[in-house]
Protein backbone atom coordinates (compact mmCIF):
# COMPACT_ATOMS: atom_id res chain seq x y z
CA UNK A 1 0.00 0.00 0.00
CA UNK A 2 1.54 3.16 -1.13
CA UNK A 3 1.12 6.73 0.59
CA UNK A 4 -1.12 9.98 0.13
CA UNK A 5 0.23 13.39 0.72
CA UNK A 6 -1.73 16.22 1.00
CA UNK A 7 0.29 19.43 -0.24
CA UNK A 8 -1.37 22.65 0.47
CA UNK A 9 -0.37 26.41 0.55
CA UNK A 10 -1.97 28.74 2.82
CA UNK A 11 -2.20 31.78 4.54
CA UNK A 12 -1.82 32.32 8.45
CA UNK A 13 -5.51 31.84 8.92
CA UNK A 14 -5.04 28.86 7.00
CA UNK A 15 -7.38 29.85 3.80
CA UNK A 16 -6.09 27.65 0.81
CA UNK A 17 -8.17 29.34 -1.77
CA UNK A 18 -6.76 30.42 -5.60
CA UNK A 19 -3.44 30.62 -4.50
CA UNK A 20 -2.11 30.41 -7.64
CA UNK A 21 -3.82 33.56 -9.79
CA UNK A 22 -6.60 35.31 -9.84
CA UNK A 23 -8.78 33.16 -12.15
CA UNK A 24 -8.17 29.73 -10.27
CA UNK A 25 -11.58 30.47 -7.80
CA UNK A 26 -13.01 34.11 -8.03
CA UNK A 27 -16.47 33.89 -6.94
CA UNK A 28 -16.44 36.13 -3.95
CA UNK A 29 -12.80 36.10 -3.04
CA UNK A 30 -10.76 38.85 -3.88
CA UNK A 31 -7.50 37.58 -3.12
CA UNK A 32 -6.85 35.03 -6.27
CA UNK A 33 -2.71 34.86 -6.45
CA UNK A 34 -2.16 35.60 -3.44
CA UNK A 35 1.07 33.34 -3.10
CA UNK A 36 2.64 35.10 -6.31
CA UNK A 37 4.17 37.63 -4.09
CA UNK A 38 5.44 35.33 -1.20
CA UNK A 39 7.53 32.71 -3.73
CA UNK A 40 11.17 33.03 -3.76
CA UNK A 41 14.24 30.83 -4.60
CA UNK A 42 13.94 28.60 -1.18
CA UNK A 43 10.16 28.01 -1.79
CA UNK A 44 10.64 26.80 -5.33
CA UNK A 45 13.20 24.31 -4.11
CA UNK A 46 11.23 23.20 -1.39
CA UNK A 47 8.24 22.45 -3.87
CA UNK A 48 10.33 20.74 -6.37
CA UNK A 49 11.91 18.52 -3.66
CA UNK A 50 8.41 17.69 -1.85
CA UNK A 51 7.63 15.89 -5.73
CA UNK A 52 9.99 13.85 -5.38
CA UNK A 53 9.16 9.92 -6.04
CA UNK A 54 5.66 11.09 -6.82
CA UNK A 55 4.30 8.49 -9.04
CA UNK A 56 0.67 9.82 -9.46
CA UNK A 57 -1.42 12.83 -8.86
CA UNK A 58 -4.87 13.07 -7.56
CA UNK A 59 -7.25 16.02 -8.07
CA UNK A 60 -10.29 17.80 -7.49
CA UNK A 61 -12.00 19.11 -10.68
CA UNK A 62 -11.21 22.91 -10.23
CA UNK A 63 -7.97 21.94 -9.76
CA UNK A 64 -7.37 19.30 -12.43
CA UNK A 65 -8.62 21.70 -15.03
CA UNK A 66 -6.36 24.35 -14.38
CA UNK A 67 -3.51 21.86 -14.69
CA UNK A 68 -4.42 20.39 -17.28
CA UNK A 69 -4.59 24.28 -19.33
CA UNK A 70 -1.23 24.66 -17.96
CA UNK A 71 1.42 22.18 -17.40
CA UNK A 72 1.20 20.36 -20.96
CA UNK A 73 2.43 23.66 -21.93
CA UNK A 74 5.58 23.96 -19.73
CA UNK A 75 7.83 21.62 -20.40
CA UNK A 76 11.19 22.75 -21.79
CA UNK A 77 10.76 26.08 -19.49
CA UNK A 78 11.12 27.66 -15.88
CA UNK A 79 9.06 25.12 -14.81
CA UNK A 80 10.24 21.97 -16.73
CA UNK A 81 10.70 19.17 -14.49
CA UNK A 82 7.55 19.53 -11.99
CA UNK A 83 6.05 19.98 -15.76
CA UNK A 84 7.43 16.71 -17.36
CA UNK A 85 6.54 14.87 -14.11
CA UNK A 86 2.94 15.59 -14.10
CA UNK A 87 2.65 14.77 -17.79
CA UNK A 88 4.36 11.47 -17.78
CA UNK A 89 2.46 10.19 -14.26
CA UNK A 90 -1.10 9.28 -14.04
CA UNK A 91 -3.79 11.48 -13.19
CA UNK A 92 -7.02 10.74 -11.23
CA UNK A 93 -10.09 13.13 -10.98
CA UNK A 94 -12.72 13.45 -8.49
CA UNK A 95 -15.73 14.72 -10.38
CA UNK A 96 -19.69 14.07 -10.47
CA UNK A 97 -19.71 15.30 -13.53
CA UNK A 98 -17.85 14.60 -16.86
CA UNK A 99 -14.55 16.44 -16.94
CA UNK A 100 -12.53 16.98 -20.45
CA UNK A 101 -9.78 14.39 -19.59
CA UNK A 102 -7.59 14.77 -22.79
CA UNK A 103 -4.30 15.54 -20.44
CA UNK A 104 -2.65 12.56 -21.34
CA UNK A 105 -2.76 9.69 -18.23
CA UNK A 106 -5.87 11.07 -16.65
CA UNK A 107 -8.98 8.86 -15.42
CA UNK A 108 -11.89 10.28 -13.71
CA UNK A 109 -12.57 8.44 -10.33
CA UNK A 110 -16.01 6.22 -9.66
CA UNK A 111 -18.79 7.61 -7.25
CA UNK A 112 -17.80 5.38 -4.35
CA UNK A 113 -14.77 8.13 -4.13
CA UNK A 114 -13.84 6.20 -0.87
CA UNK A 115 -13.30 2.89 -2.31
CA UNK A 116 -11.82 4.48 -5.62
CA UNK A 117 -9.20 6.53 -3.48
CA UNK A 118 -7.97 3.45 -1.62
CA UNK A 119 -7.69 1.45 -4.95
CA UNK A 120 -5.49 4.57 -5.89
CA UNK A 121 -3.38 4.30 -2.99
CA UNK A 122 -2.86 0.41 -3.51
CA UNK A 123 -1.73 0.87 -6.80
CA UNK A 124 0.93 3.71 -6.46
CA UNK A 125 3.93 4.52 -3.85
CA UNK A 126 3.62 7.90 -3.33
CA UNK A 127 0.01 9.44 -4.31
CA UNK A 128 0.15 13.43 -4.22
CA UNK A 129 -3.00 15.59 -4.05
CA UNK A 130 -2.67 19.00 -4.59
CA UNK A 131 -4.81 22.21 -3.72
CA UNK A 132 -8.22 20.52 -4.62
CA UNK A 133 -10.19 22.19 -1.09
CA UNK A 134 -13.69 20.07 -2.13
CA UNK A 135 -11.83 16.93 -2.18
CA UNK A 136 -9.19 17.64 0.99
CA UNK A 137 -12.41 17.35 3.28
CA UNK A 138 -13.44 14.20 2.33
CA UNK A 139 -9.93 12.86 2.74
CA UNK A 140 -10.00 14.89 6.03
CA UNK A 141 -12.85 13.22 6.93
CA UNK A 142 -12.44 10.03 6.14
CA UNK A 143 -8.59 9.66 7.59
CA UNK A 144 -7.64 8.98 4.11
CA UNK A 145 -4.49 10.78 4.21
CA UNK A 146 -0.71 9.83 5.70
CA UNK A 147 1.07 12.90 5.53
CA UNK A 148 -0.26 16.83 4.99
CA UNK A 149 2.49 19.04 3.48
CA UNK A 150 1.72 22.28 4.66
CA UNK A 151 3.20 25.97 3.67
CA UNK A 152 1.83 28.34 5.76
CA UNK A 153 2.30 32.27 3.99
CA UNK A 154 2.93 34.90 6.33
CA UNK A 155 -0.30 36.97 5.79
CA UNK A 156 -3.98 36.97 6.93
CA UNK A 157 -6.84 37.47 4.50
CA UNK A 158 -9.76 37.33 6.70
CA UNK A 159 -12.05 34.85 3.49
CA UNK A 160 -11.62 32.78 1.61
CA UNK A 161 -12.23 28.77 2.27
CA UNK A 162 -10.32 27.07 4.29
CA UNK A 163 -7.66 24.07 4.29
CA UNK A 164 -9.56 22.54 7.26
CA UNK A 165 -12.92 23.31 6.24
CA UNK A 166 -15.81 21.45 7.42
CA UNK A 167 -14.15 18.24 6.53
CA UNK A 168 -11.73 17.98 9.51
CA UNK A 169 -12.74 15.51 12.30
CA UNK A 170 -10.33 15.07 15.82
CA UNK A 171 -7.59 13.61 14.45
CA UNK A 172 -3.62 13.26 15.68
CA UNK A 173 -0.87 13.98 13.89
CA UNK A 174 2.83 13.96 14.10
CA UNK A 175 5.78 16.54 12.66
CA UNK A 176 7.78 14.15 10.80
CA UNK A 177 10.85 16.74 9.77
CA UNK A 178 11.89 19.93 11.63
CA UNK A 179 10.15 23.07 10.32
CA UNK A 180 12.01 25.37 7.80
CA UNK A 181 10.80 29.23 6.94
CA UNK A 182 12.33 30.54 4.03
CA UNK A 183 13.48 34.27 3.92
CA UNK A 184 10.39 36.00 3.45
CA UNK A 185 8.15 34.24 5.96
CA UNK A 186 6.59 31.42 4.73
CA UNK A 187 6.93 28.07 7.42
CA UNK A 188 7.06 24.91 5.63
CA UNK A 189 5.42 21.72 7.72
CA UNK A 190 5.26 18.19 7.20
CA UNK A 191 2.63 16.14 9.42
CA UNK A 192 2.18 12.62 9.12
CA UNK A 193 -0.73 10.83 10.48
CA UNK A 194 -0.84 9.43 13.72
CA UNK A 195 -3.06 7.03 15.52
CA UNK A 196 -5.95 7.93 17.75
CA UNK A 197 -7.37 10.65 18.56
CA UNK A 198 -6.56 14.28 20.72
CA UNK A 199 -6.25 13.94 24.18
CA UNK A 200 -7.44 16.16 26.81
CA UNK A 201 -6.10 17.51 30.11
CA UNK A 202 -6.60 19.85 32.82
CA UNK A 203 -3.60 22.64 32.93
CA UNK A 204 -4.91 23.93 36.31
CA UNK A 205 -4.33 20.62 37.93
CA UNK A 206 -0.58 20.81 36.32
CA UNK A 207 0.19 23.94 37.14
CA UNK A 208 -0.47 22.64 40.93
CA UNK A 209 1.66 19.73 40.61
CA UNK A 210 4.60 21.74 39.32
CA UNK A 211 4.64 24.06 42.60
CA UNK A 212 4.49 21.82 45.24
CA UNK A 213 7.21 20.72 47.09
CA UNK A 214 6.76 17.54 48.73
Amino acid sequence: MGLIHIEMFATLDLVGQAPGGPDEDPVGFPFGGWQAPLIDEVTGAQVQAAYEGTDALLLGRRTYDIFAAYWPHQEGGPDDGIAALFNRIPKYVASRGRPDLSWAGSTQLGPDLVGAVREVRDRHENVKVVGSLNLVQTLLREKLFDRIDLWVHPIVLGVGKKVFDGGAVPTNVTLVEPPVANPKGTVYLRYGLADGTPATGDMAGRDQDAGRVD
